[in-house]
């Protein structure tokens, strides 16, 4: 088993999306990823979600396409995407729909009034709260205060029949169910609290499941699926990584996991960054700590496997050895942290702010980072064949914490 934990020496050019350090290496399609083995997870996180189109744009340049789009939330929405949609056609499809999400607020700030960044953002925020996002959610009228008590024009300040409409226009259902990419999507029965992985190994999908990842309380209304109500899958995690790391796979595995809220930050100075960092912490889902879990696991199971070897044949059907001996040795597998770092102009609303200004730069943080990545020379020199868990995060400040 081995572990990389990598902090970059440099990072990459948010307006070209190329490395600007001593670490890029060629563009070789040796070093590209074999496509069967490329997981994608995606964290939730609103409209912090255009990073993980820039993420899938440069991913896009050096993998054919991903074997299986895992998603929580607005996460869920953009695997969607992906996996119903041909392959020359993804990030197009990416790219409308966070255009249009992002169209009441076309306007640009100019660079001489960038000082007031941080108030713009702010009522871009506001206009969400009072009017909506096109193609995505319109507020309910009445309010819900005078709505029929038990309907779910009560229980929720928005309408997502806009959101359905979109991807009934952008995703083809029929392909996420019957094409080669695995879709997964978590959400939240609310009448058991239990979680619950819509997957298209097990079941076929529309576009309930995808709202119903997405239907976070009390802005969205709960999706019924079978008689039963759902919520957004970022109440109890707000990553599907877990998931993706329980299932056993047939031959090594590259797992992208793509995170809109990063659980390192500063100490807050205001109220106002309190709950920012409150929010940062809360949906940032642990997904360094799963990964450790995994990689601790991995290193017990090997360990076993070699305690094994070495006992004589009459012991080796103990009961006590057959326990320890029960997890799985996974084929080679590495996880690529890409995590959206905030800008310092960002605030409380940063999950909700959808102008376009925003949208763009955030995308430009997807692609700049994931290319970064591809380009690292420790990402490219190590030993794909290694047994274990290999962790990478190469566009961070600090390194993989243990």
């Amino acid at each position: 088993m081995a572990t990389t934990r990598s902090t970059p020496s440099g990072k990459a050019s948010p307006s070209t999306g190329t490395d600007t350090v001593g670490d890029k290496a060629s563009d070789s399609k040796a070093d590209a990823i074999p496509p069967e083995a490329c997981v994608l997870v995606l964290q939730g996180g609103g409209a912090l979600g255009a990073y993980q189109g820039g993420v899938f744009e440069a991913l896009c340049e050096r993998c054919r396409e991903p074997a299986w789009v895992a998603g929580i939330s607005i996460g869920a929405i953009n695997a969607a995407l992906i996996a119903g949609n041909p392959p020359e056609m993804r990030v197009r499809r990416l790219r409308e729909f966070w255009e249009l999400v992002s169209s009441s607020t076309p306007a640009m700030l100019p660079d001489f009034l960038s000082h007031l960044r941080p108030s713009f953002n702010d009522a871009v925020a506001t206009q969400v709260l009072l009017f909506g996002v096109p193609g995505f959610f319109v507020p309910r009228v009445p309010p819900p205060a005078l709505q029929p008590r038990g309907t779910p024009q009560a229980v929720s300040y928005y309408d997502t029949v806009p959101l359905r409409r979109t991807l009934e226009r952008l995703v083809d259902f029929d392909r996420i169910n019957d094409g080669p990419i695995r879709l997964s999507v978590g959400a939240v029965n609310v009448r058991t609290g239990n979680f619950q992985y819509f997957d298209t190994r097990r079941e076929r999908l529309d576009a309930r499941h995808i709202m119903a990842s997405g239907a976070l309380p009390p802005g969205f209304p709960a999706v019924e699926i079978d008689g039963e109500a759902y919520w957004d899958g970022g109440i109890v995690s707000n990553t599907p990584l877990d998931y993706v790391l329980s299932e056993p796979g047939d031959g090594r595995r590259v797992v992208f996991q793509v995170d809109l809220f990063s659980a390192h930050g500063p100490m807050p100075t205001t109220l106002n960054e309190v709950s920012e960092r409150e929010k940062d912490i809360r949906f940032s889902s642990r997904t360094r700590l799963t990964t450790n879990i995994a990689v601790e696991r991995q290193a017990k199971a090997l360990a076993a496997k070699r305690l094994t070897a070495k006992l004589p044949a009459e012991l080796r059907h103990d009961p006590d050895l057959l326990a320890l001996t029960a997890v799985p040795c996974e084929a080679p597998l590495d996880v690529v942290h890409l995590i959206y770092r905030s800008k310092h102009y960002e605030t409380l609303s940063k999950d909700f702010e959808f102008s376009r200004q925003t949208m763009n730069e955030h995308w430009d943080s997807g692609r700049a980072d994931m290319a970064h990545t591809l380009h690292h020379r420790r990402w490219i020199a190590h030993d794909r064949n290694a047994p274990g868990i290999h962790v990478f995060d190469l566009t961070g400040d600090s390194p993989i914490a243990t």
